[in-house]
């Protein structure tokens, strides 16, 4: 018998992303689910913005999840202080240098 497991978060991502909407907001959506999940889902949510145009807007304290992205924007009280663009680099790349941003604001605090 095959089985099927899938966490509540892994079934709200399949809808939002089914129901192919504009814009999808992701309020840290791998901080429930194990490393393989976690990375399926990035690709994925990468793949519906490449393919399909959707808008992501991901709220995350994790680099890993986003280095997935194409734009990042760091806040401090309510305003914007940072901003990195991946330009086409590869995901590893950008992940260096988001590990890299965050050690200058670790910095200025």
């Amino acid at each position: 018998m095959n089985c099927l497991a899938v966490s509540g978060g892994d079934v709200a991502a399949a809808r939002a992303m089914v129901k192919r909407p504009p814009l999808i907001f992701a309020d840290e959506p791998t901080g429930a689910l194990d490393s393989s999940s976690a990375t399926e889902l990035l690709f994925a949510l990468s793949e519906v913005n490449q393919a399909l145009g959707t808008t992501i807007l991901m709220v995350t304290h994790d680099p890993y999840a986003a280095s997935y992205t194409d734009r990042i924007l760091y806040f401090k009280d309510g305003h914007i202080i940072s901003e990195l663009k991946r330009c086409n680099r590869e995901r590893r790349e950008f992940y260096e240098e988001i590990m890299q941003e965050a050690a200058r604001q670790d910095e200025k605090r």
